[in-house]
């Protein structure tokens, strides 16, 4: 911190402002007491207190100061402890409120901000050019993991993230509306007026901490006949007033998605020092809107010469800010550094303030307009046709070096060097299209303001202001009002009279200078330390895509997503390589607009909440008996049932053996489950799954196969016709999300003359399944009104009536090869009717059973498990189901797939058993399959082992496969990978018991 610091707040403003004078606060950078008021930002608190030096830049580990007011801030990157635990790291100055009690520190430096160790990066820059570690940490080749990676992870990142969990609380809403209006400066303004006129219902959202955007620091324009601020205020409370508008300050729009869906993030109270009790910090809002005005404003360019990164080197429009709304004087000697007439009227304020101004300007005298006769006039010494050729200062800028240009834009005059404490560039600026290209809305490039422009949308959405390009205070006011009442339906015309803004503006990419460019060291992004030198470097080592560049050079990829940076980095790549900006294009404008907390972004998802868990009603029951339990998506699921000394190998063993002898009581609660209604519900089926559905009986259920288009297995379940127009799908635990939107997306884009209407009922029935010999005794005595006789209810039927006293589905079907029964209650019945089932079945034996021998039981009869013994490249035919395709249907989903040459080719891995040449010896899940282990590296796969298990009722191990033409290699012996080499196994068929399916007919 600079020795001025001591005198506290040398650079407030005697007067002017938005700030609360008569609320004084006390916040602290790096242990150090910084007044402030309320109001102030913790930048414009430090900049009052003559702290610019705030910082450390991530390569060289430079200094690094203060450059803007807003978001776009590259440098002032602090961490921020509010006093509740946690310390937030990369919190960018510029936007975060003063509060009473706050303490900010700086980041990326060791041991202190004055003294880095760090810096000596900055000793060794030419060592160090762009992407020098591409280069350098090739060699030697033992060195990356033990030196080289470690290293670079340690100096990686900028601030520590917490280690303490987050004690804050986050929200979030859903919201629609007709119009939203993105940015509340002049045109966002004038765009919310125009559509809440005309009846709309309208969210006006600015980031902000209250509307107005550039009016904001704006005390010398007149709009409509009165001070910009007091038609800021009318204005403000007319929208505030109005019923159908919403007004949210402090909220970032960071995400535009498809169908005019946009993502914003509110900070709550991050801004009130002692917040309520329960208040959220940050809420995040999700809005559908109908039409979007996007009226995001521009970003000033930083202009660059050597030594542009030094502290006390700013941006125009920021210095103008800091002095007119949070009355801050950036410094009392103030260079403006300049290629356009709009930093003029900075110029114009800072002198107002008091303060002693010289202008800088690249532009020749025959290009400058009216506003250089002007400043002169005031007595302000304005020079022409003017360079910066370098800066001194240590820890802040104390001069600069000028030159003057020939007539060609070369240096020619004599150096003279200018004394300043700060240094306001104007490079010019370049629109926010960020959002609109979000919204994949296409990109134009005006030659006339250098910079891309909206271009053609492809949602409702309309840019306006300086968004679109308009810089004018009254042509963003009337292109405002203009946008809002198209959004809105409105043929309302309005045009206001306002201040005439300075035009005028030479590009320029780099400023010209009479030194060596190789050893010039002029910043593009201030973060990162890329210069203008690192850009053509990278051009000239063949990286001539831009999104190539921004990798190569890192330009573009600090926390200000290159706002500052971008546009110049594009220009110098078109220089380079002698090509116009529109043929070099735009690196992808990707969400977030702006850095989000993890927290607004999980909302109140913490804590137990973080994960979700989904429970079954019988869970607490199998939490009672000591199940195990096992996460399965997002359910818990009973995973085996010990009893005392058992471990899982032994009460899993117990369990198979119970269900192939006796009876089993199992949790499937967790299958999805559809409902699928409607006159053309079988049609609907048809098309959708392999097998015929047409003509299958209500009463009746039929196993389903489902493909994507592609012909791979998506999805599988047993289907029960309720009755001709209604189904009762089920699908896989993990699957039902998918399969139901798999449905609806066919039924609303293929099939929307279809009358079929679609529930998920997977939370409504909780699923009983009784499995084994004793399953029919078992419930006979709780069953009214269905006869369960196998000739009445056989092997695949369906019937309704009453099951220990509750309404029941029952499905005879059976996924361990035993006589089973699938009981569908109400979910509230579910554990009375289990309770009442195992009781019943204590004369048999009953046995709870988990999921994982539900996985040994099914594999003994070789039943497939989509997701395990699929891959999603696996067809019907590779699982031997190619019998179950309909040969009569016209089509269904993945048809045409199937008929593919590929897809019936013989060397496709098909489905197979595995037994292992020892039978104690269980394959590893995944393992690798070889014909000869001895073949040299890369050594042939032929396939791998998708389950695996100990099977007590087989008396050996056995496993599932997916082997290259395995049906073709049944008996012959394959070579499977062990965690110490090779193991051998003999090819057999997938069905391990009862291969003939008898037993599950009782």
């Amino acid at each position: 911190m600079d020795a001025e610091t001591n005198a506290p707040a040398r650079y407030r403003l005697p007067r002017g402002g938005r700030i609360d004078r008569g609320a004084p606060i006390t916040i602290h950078f790096n242990g150090t007491a910084i007044p402030a008021f309320e109001g102030d930002t913790v930048a414009s608190a430090l900049l009052a207190s003559g702290v610019h030096f705030v910082g450390r830049s991530f390569k060289y580990h430079r200094p690094r100061g203060i450059v803007s007011h807003g978001s776009d801030e590259p440098n002032a990157l602090l961490s921020v402890d509010r006093g509740i635990g946690r310390v937030d790291p990369n919190n960018r100055a510029t936007v975060t409120a003063a509060t009473e009690g706050l303490h900010v520190g700086s980041q990326n430096h060791w041991p202190s901000l004055q003294f880095d160790i760090g810096v000596v990066n900055d000793r060794v820059w030419p060592l160090l050019p762009a992407g020098f570690y591409y280069k350098t940490f090739m060699w030697p080749k033992g060195f990356w993991d033990k030196v080289y990676e470690p290293r670079i992870r340690a100096a990686a990142g900028l601030g520590r993230a917490p280690g303490r969990p987050d004690p804050d609380r986050y929200a979030n809403r859903h919201a629609h509306c007709d119009v939203l209006v993105v940015g509340a400066g002049p045109a966002g303004l004038a765009a919310a007026l125009a559509a809440s006129e005309a009846g709309k219902r309208v969210i006006l959202a600015d980031e902000q901490q209250e509307v107005g955007g550039s009016l904001l620091h704006e005390v010398t324009a007149e709009i409509e006949g009165r001070s910009a601020m007091k038609w800021l205020a009318e204005t403000r409370n007319a929208l505030e007033e109005r019923d159908n508008v919403i007004v949210l300050p402090r909220t970032t729009a960071f995400g535009y998605y498809n169908q005019n869906h946009v993502v914003m993030a509110e900070r709550v109270s991050d801004h009130i020092a002692r917040p309520a009790a329960g208040q959220p910090r940050e809420r995040l809002w999700q809005v559908r809107a109908g039409e979007v005005v996007l009226a995001t404003g521009a970003h000033e360019r930083p202009l660059i010469f050597a030594g542009n990164d030094r502290p006390g080197v700013m941006l125009a429009e920021s210095v103008r800010a800091y002095i007119n709304r949070w009355a801050v004087a950036p410094g009392t000697q103030i260079v403006f550094v300049i290629n356009g007439a709009s930093a003029y009227r900075a110029a114009e304020d800072a002198q107002n303030a008091g303060l002693d101004v010289t202008v800088v300007d690249y532009r020749f005298e025959g290009e400058c307009g009216p506003e250089t006769a002007l400043l002169r006039g005031r007595g302000v010494t304005v020079l022409t046709g003017h360079t910066v050729v370098g800066t001194s200062g240590r820890g802040r800028v104390s001069s600069v070096v000028v030159a003057k240009l020939g007539p060609h834009g070369e240096v020619r005059g004599q150096r003279r060097t200018l004394l300043c404490d700060c240094v306001a560039m104007s490079g010019g600026w370049t629109p926010a299209v960020h959002l609109f290209s979000q919204s994949r809305g296409k990109l134009a490039f005006d030659e006339a303001i250098d910079a891309f422009v909206p271009g053609a949308p492809s949602q409702a959405v309309r840019a306006a202001g300086a968004a679109a390009g308009t810089y004018q205070l009254a042509g963003c006011l009337d292109d405002g009002f203009a946008a809002g009442a198209a959004a809105a339906g409105s043929h309302a015309e309005r045009t206001f009279a306002a201040s005439p803004v300075f035009a005028g503006f030479k590009p320029v990419r780099e400023l010209p200078t009479d030194a060596d460019r190789m050893r010039v060291r002029a910043f593009v992004d201030f973060q990162n330390d890329v210069t203008a030198k690192d850009v053509r470097l990278a051009v000239k080592e063949g990286f001539e895509s831009v999104e190539h560049v921004k990798r190569y050079t890192t330009n573009g990829m600090a926390t200000d997503q290159g706002k500052t940076s971008n546009m110049t980095a594009l220009g110098i790549i078109a220089d380079t390589l002698h090509k116009p900006v529109p043929a070099v294009g735009t690196t992808t404008f990707r969400p977030p607009f702006t850095p989000v907390t993890f927290g607004t972004l999980i909302g109140p998802n913490k804590g137990p909440l973080f994960d979700p868990a989904r429970k079954t009603p019988i869970h607490d029951w199998a939490a009672e008996h000591g199940a195990a339990f096992e996460d399965v998506g997002l359910w818990k699921r009973a995973h085996y049932f010990p009893r005392a000394g058992e471990d899982m190998h032994a009460a899993v063993a117990r369990e198979c053996r119970a269900v192939r002898t006796g009876v089993g009581l199992f949790d499937a609660s967790t299958l999805g489950k559809i409902e699928v209604v409607g006159p053309d519900a079988a049609e609907f089926m048809n098309r959708l799954y392999i097998n015929a559905w047409l003509k299958l009986e209500p009463g009746r259920c039929r196993y389903g196969l489902m493909l994507k288009e592609d012909g791979f297995v998506f999805d599988d379940g047993v289907v029960a016709r309720l009755a001709p127009d209604r189904f009762h799908v089920t699908t896989t635990t993990g699957g039902a999300p998918r399969v139901l939107a798999h449905m609806e997306d066919y039924l609303q884009t293929e099939w929307p003359d279809l009358k079929v209407f679609l529930t998920s009922i997977t939370e409504q029935w909780a699923v009983i399944a009784v499995q084994g010999p004793k399953a029919r005794e078992t419930i006979a005595p709780l069953v009214e009104g269905i006869d369960l006789a196998p000739a009445a209810f056989p092997h695949m039927a369906y019937r309704e009536g009453r099951v220990a006293g509750a309404p029941a589905r029952v499905f005879r079907v059976s996924f361990t090869g035993e006589v089973g029964y699938e009981i569908n209650v109400p979910a509230d019945y579910g554990r009375s009717v289990w309770e009442a089932i195992h009781a019943a079945g204590e004369l048999y034996g009953i046995v709870p059973y988990g999921t994982e021998t539900m996985h040994v039981l099914r594999a003994e009869r070789g039943f497939i498990i989509v997701g395990q013994e699929t891959d999603g490249t696996v067809t019907p035919d590779d699982l031997g189901l190619a019998g179950m395709i309909a040969k009569t249907k016209a089509d269904f989903v993945g048809k045409r797939s199937l008929a593919r040459p590929e897809m019936a080719s013989p060397e496709r891995k098909q489905l197979v058993g595995l037994l292992a040449t020892d039978p104690a010896v269980v394959l590893e899940e995944g393992a690798q399959v070889v014909t000869d282990p001895k073949a040299p590296v890369p050594m042939p796969i032929i396939g791998h082992v998708t389950s695996s298990y100990a099977s007590v009722n087989c008396g050996r191990s056995i496993a599932l496969a997916l082997v290259k033409g395995g049906r073709a290699r049944m008996g012959a012996t394959v070579h499977v990978t062990t965690p110490s080499g090779f193991t051998t196994a003999t090819v057999a068929e997938p069905v391990f018991l009862d291969p003939k399916g008898e037993r599950v007919h009782g």
